[in-house]
């Protein structure tokens, strides 16, 4: 059959995306730092050759013939959407050159090695050069891909698709009031009890911890894996083997834990991708050569920040499994109880690094990035004055002025790897989780397995309703069929009012 024959040829491309995958885990994990080099030639390799897969005469001829043989069924099912998502792929990279594939590939390792020292050694200067050099092929790659107002727009497409420098703008208008005032109103809370979270927590029991809440969440190990790394990542080479991992944070810093939390929900929305459409486009980024079953990036966010912050970080939770923590981490923990503990976590109060931020300052962390990025693509900020732009951004918005390079313009991967146009997926995230979880509560059977900590029925609530399609569905298309409409900010609103401005 025609369709099988083009699942074939995307199967191998998928295959070679997945070897590639498996090099970039490895090269921030546990690679030693001389193998940087020759590790950015084999991902060159794999990616250039998933490339040269892609845009065959063979698969050319199998799509042909494929799009004759799916040409009667609905336009929404899981063959057309599967077939169109190859020629759209094919049309994108006949734009695209492939030395600018190639050179993309080969530095970002190179540019992530040199990211980690210039964090440690807290000097954004020796990480400027390779930022200049990404940012260049960045623009490059956005004239390729072609835009109509902003180059920017044509990053954006790639994460998030449909949206733009001015449909980000509006959001993030839509936004603003509403976090100023929940902020107003959470900073104006009690002083809360902080003292023990700067505490000795070892690695080792945290990443123990970790796993067990993994796996309660519904998490296969026995398909994934949980390890240490500089900023936490989740990665997939198909629903059989689906990776994350958790930064080491010894003083337990928020972050070690849900970080992990985080790192899940992409874990399961990974795991859980309908089997049949593994190695097909359904399950592989054919655009960015990239083995992933999320339909957006702004979906696959609305999953982590789902399970980490309306599961992770409720009241319910910590009542229930506060005990299990203290007991991995005593005696660090034996003079707290679960509502000491939940103040703690939930505190709002403006701080330098965005993985450590309260749920209502990091859509500020974000906003910022977003709009330096925006700048840089454009033109209109050089990379020479992104420390002085980041840091009069930060004492604008947080009221705080980072010390060093390392607290400020430095502390995210996102810039090394290339990914620029990927921060908004992270507000559209939590939009995004907040809808859908006010949906799944809606079902009286669900909240109230919740409610006991049987996370269960939510993760099959999940899995039916997101996770099994892959990138069948538009993000939106996923958003209707499961809650009746479009994104919407409303429930997120809620969500925060309820936790920071009404408790």
């Amino acid at each position: 059959m025609s369709l099988e024959a083009l699942r074939r040829e995307v199967g191998a491309v998928n295959d070679l995306l997945c070897a590639s995958g498996i090099l970039v885990w490895d090269s921030r994990t546990m690679m030693p730092p001389g193998g940087v080099e020759s590790r950015g030639h084999q991902i060159a390799t794999l990616t250039e050759a998933a490339r040269e897969r892609l845009l065959s005469s063979m698969t050319r001829k199998a799509l042909d013939a494929a799009e004759a043989e799916v040409q009667g069924r609905p336009e929404d099912s899981a063959e057309r959407r599967e077939v169109a998502a190859v020629r759209e792929a094919i049309e994108f990279h006949a734009r695209i050159p492939a030395d600018l594939i190639r050179r993309k590939a080969e530095l970002r390792p190179k540019a992530n090695v040199t990211w980690i020292e210039a964090r440690k050694k807290n000097d954004f200067s020796i990480f400027a050069p390779h930022l200049s050099e990404t940012i260049d092929l960045q623009r490059a790659y956005a004239d390729a891909i072609g835009y109509a107002s902003h180059p920017y727009d044509a990053l954006l497409s790639l994460y998030e698709p449909g949206e733009s420098v001015t449909s980000i703008r509006g959001f993030f208008d839509s936004l603003r009031p509403a976090l100023r005032s929940i902020r107003t109103a959470a900073e104006a809370r009690g002083a809360v009890r902080t003292d023990f979270m700067g505490r000795a927590f070892p690695a080792e029991a945290q990443r123990r911890f970790g796993e067990r809440i993994a796996e309660r969440f519904g998490y296969d190990l026995g398909r994934g894996r949980l390890d240490f790394t500089v900023h936490p990542f989740e990665i997939s080479f198909t629903r059989s083997d689906v990776r994350i991992t958790m930064c080491r944070a010894e003083t337990f810093e928020p972050p070690a834990i849900f970080g992990a939390f985080h790192e899940v929900g992409h874990g399961l929305y990974e795991q859980n991708v309908d089997p049949a459409y593994t190695r097909t486009a359904l399950a592989s980024d054919l655009k960015q050569l990239y083995a992933v079953g999320g339909t957006s990036f702004g979906a696959h966010e609305s999953q982590s920040r789902l399970w980490e912050n309306h599961v992770g970080r409720s009241r319910p939770f910590w009542d229930l499994h506060f005990a299990d923590l203290r007991q991995a981490f005593a005696p660090s923990l034996d003079d707290v109880d679960a509502e000491a503990f939940h103040r703690a976590v939930t505190r709002v109060r403006p701080g330098l690094i965005r993985t450590d931020a309260d749920e209502l300052n990091y859509d500020l962390h974000i906003m910022l990035r977003v709009e330096i990025e925006a700048d840089l693509i454009g033109g209109s900020l050089d990379v020479g004055d992104i420390p002085e732009a980041w840091n009069a951004a930060m004492t604008r918005d947080l009221g705080l002025t980072p010390p060093g390079d390392a607290d400020g313009c430095l502390q995210d991967i996102h810039w090394s790897s290339g990914m620029f146009g990927s921060f908004c997926t992270y507000m559209i995230g939590n939009v995004m989780s907040a809808q859908l979880f006010e949906t799944a509560m809606t079902e009286n059977a669900l909240a109230d397995a919740f409610g006991r900590g049987d996370y269960g029925p939510l993760h099959d609530w999940l899995k039916s309703h997101v996770w099994q399609h892959g990138r069948r569905f538009t993000r939106d298309e996923v958003l209707a069929r499961a809650t009746g409409r479009g994104l919407d900010v409303e429930p997120y609103i809620g969500h925060l009012t309820a936790r920071y401005a009404e408790a």
